[in-house]
């Protein structure tokens, strides 16, 4: 949803209705994670996309229906299906979409998450999407950390839900969870769509060279909150760094030291050490080392000066197992040259990394395209 927040709050806050697609569930090669949204506006204006375009004149459609009959649907697109196929899904994939009328009446939480996601604040929505009882089809929970709003029908199904939500929230996940008639986690017959609208992960990239502005550029086409960090202030500019969200000139073991020490740093962020300078790279490694682990950890340089960085790291106390969560020298050998050539092999080792894939031509690969995340 977080892709049409501005224009659905804005049809919400008018009080006109609007129809909302969200993909909740995928499938094989499907076009689109989940999350993806699709609104129909109020003036019939489309906005977003839950399939990249093959499916989404049926699901418009779809949205109309569901605004003016006010009864939310989960319908399934796929090669099985003959209006999907009909539609143009000829991917392959499959999607289960959601899709709901959203006014002030059905979604009164609807401002607030919109506040939170706006000001960076985690917050998480919890909708069922499939129940035996008709009815409660669309009841809605928004989780946050130490508080819930909403209701699923019962304060302990509440409170049992949204602890399961908040989980999904600190990873920044969104996916459906089946429970039992009675709620049961390890049941089936009820599904909720729980929706993480959590802050921007970071990546922090030291050292502000011209590979440093091309990988930071690449950084916020990812999706990342960028922050160039670098001791001296000449070099450190906005400038140099149109496409970073910070610029912070300090030194950067103790910059990186601060933001582990006050819980700024999680396992979605990504470390990049493009310095070049055993006076820099050295110090901000031995700290990296103490990120969580599922932190991607890259360091630049040559084969020499690779070798170099682990012999200095050794005699300051680093151990082997750290050097197995260290990509160095980072980046896939693309037979990158340019500052943007190289930032792209970092950008693809990143995803890579992140996603377990391999780095190879889809070309001469089978199976699945698109990543699926557990």
């Amino acid at each position: 949803m977080q892709e049409v927040v501005p224009e659905l709050v804005e049809d919400w806050r008018a009080g006109r209705a609007a129809g909302l697609a969200t993909v909740v569930r995928t499938m094989k090669s499907a076009p689109r994670p989940v999350g993806a949204s699709l609104l129909r506006r109020a003036d019939g204006a489309a906005v977003g996309s839950v399939s990249g375009g093959c499916v989404e004149g049926a699901v418009y459609e779809l949205a109309a229906e569901v605004v003016e009959t006010g009864v939310p649907v989960l319908r399934r697109y796929g090669v099985s299906d003959d209006e999907a196929f009909e539609a143009g899904l000829t991917c392959g994939g499959i999607l289960d979409v959601f899709v709901e009328p959203v006014d002030r009446t059905r979604y009164p939480e609807l401002e607030g998450v919109a506040d939170d996601i706006a000001a960076g604040r985690a917050v998480g929505t919890v909708t069922v999407i499939r129940h035996p009882d008709p009815r409660q089809v669309g009841r809605r929970l928004v989780v946050r950390h130490g508080s819930a709003e909403g209701s699923l029908g019962a304060a302990e199904v509440d409170r049992l839900v949204a602890a399961d939500a908040r989980g999904l929230l600190a990873a920044g996940l969104n996916t459906t969870l089946e429970y039992g008639p009675g709620w049961e986690r390890q049941g089936e017959g009820i599904e909720v769509y729980v929706a993480s609208y959590a802050p921007a992960p970071r990546m922090l990239v030291f050292g502000a060279i011209d590979f440093a502005a091309a990988t930071a550029r690449q950084g916020k086409l990812l999706g990342f909150h960028v922050t160039v960090c670098d001791a001296r202030p000449v070099f450190a500019t906005r400038a140099r760094f149109p496409d970073a969200d910070e610029l912070v000139v300090e030194w950067p073991s103790r910059y990186l030291a601060r933001e582990i020490d006050e819980g700024r740093v999680d396992d979605r962020t990504v470390v990049c050490v493009l310095t070049h300078d055993p006076k820099f790279d050295v110090p901000v490694l031995m700290e990296a080392f103490r990120m969580p682990a599922g932190c991607f950890l890259g360091a630049m340089g040559s084969r020499r000066t690779h070798e170099d960085r682990l012999r200095r790291l050794r005699e300051a106390g680093a151990a082997e197992t750290d050097f197995a969560r260290l990509h160095s020298p980072i980046g896939f050998a693309i037979g990158a040259r340019t500052p943007a050539e190289t930032a792209v092999s970092i950008a693809a080792e990143i995803i890579a990394a992140q996603c377990d894939g391999a780095a190879v031509s889809l070309g001469v690969t089978s199976g699945p395209i698109h990543a699926r995340p557990e």
